[in-house]
């Protein structure tokens, strides 16, 4: 698939993870993009895209000779950039023109005179009507990710867990278990595709055992743990 991440501007770092790129498929093909409580801002080589949360795996077409670019959020980061609640974008790949209209037309146009896709989704990334997200939100995933729960995680942050599921939804488009769920999974992903045996992985990934890490494997990847491949634009 010719897929490559590379380092963001230094102003993104606390903001994106990375910025992708993908070269152009001889053939058409889908592929499956896994869930990894991430949201990207997408040029499929002819649109521009917000390729909302995932709960499960979501087939990605590619158009054959058209190379893609994405620029890759921190979890939370984008629906607050973006002004819109992530579990509105849920499992969703929504045009920017239906979101933000005038942005759309004008990351089109910079694409169209020649452009380079990654300095556009920099740009069009600057000029969203949002602010960067509460530095709450990001302590909320870090501890939801090392197995602490709702209420563990809601009461070192002083919120109730009302509040806590209320404000992970409209920034993960999850609830915190779900989310938990989605940011061990993506850790296990990580290590599978290292060459991590299934036991080693579910040992530190935090599993409860290996039966526990296939079960959620696949019901996030549709595959058994040794089946798991790097597949990742939009």
């Amino acid at each position: 698939m010719g897929y490559r991440e590379h380092p963001v501007p230094a102003r993104w770092r606390g903001l994106a993870e990375c910025l992708w790129t993908s070269t152009p498929p001889d053939a058409p093909e889908v592929i499956d993009v896994l869930p990894d409580g991430c949201m990207d801002l997408v040029w499929s080589g002819a649109d521009l895209f917000v390729a909302g949360p995932d709960t499960a795996p979501h087939p990605y077409e590619r158009t054959a000779g058209r190379a893609a670019t994405g620029l890759r959020f921190h979890p939370g980061v984008l629906p607050a950039l973006l002004d819109v609640p992530a579990d509105a974008l849920r499992d969703a790949r929504v045009p920017l023109d239906v979101l933000h209209p005038a942005l759309a037309r004008r990351g089109v146009a910079a694409m169209d005179a020649g452009a380079p896709a990654p300095q556009v989704l920099t740009a069009l990334a600057a000029r969203l009507p949002g602010a960067a997200p509460d530095p709450g939100l990001r302590a909320a995933a870090v501890r939801l990710a090392r197995g602490g729960s709702a209420a563990e995680t809601a009461d070192d942050l002083g919120w109730t867990t009302r509040t806590l599921h209320r404000r992970c939804l409209a920034a993960f488009g999850y609830g915190p278990s779900v989310l938990r769920r989605v940011l061990r999974f993506r850790r296990a992903v990580a290590l599978l595709q290292a060459g991590v045996t299934p036991a080693e992985v579910a040992a530190r990934a935090g599993y409860a055992d290996q039966p526990h890490l296939s079960r959620d494997v696949r019901a996030f990847a549709g595959v058994s743990p040794t089946r798991i491949t790097v597949s990742r634009p939009g």
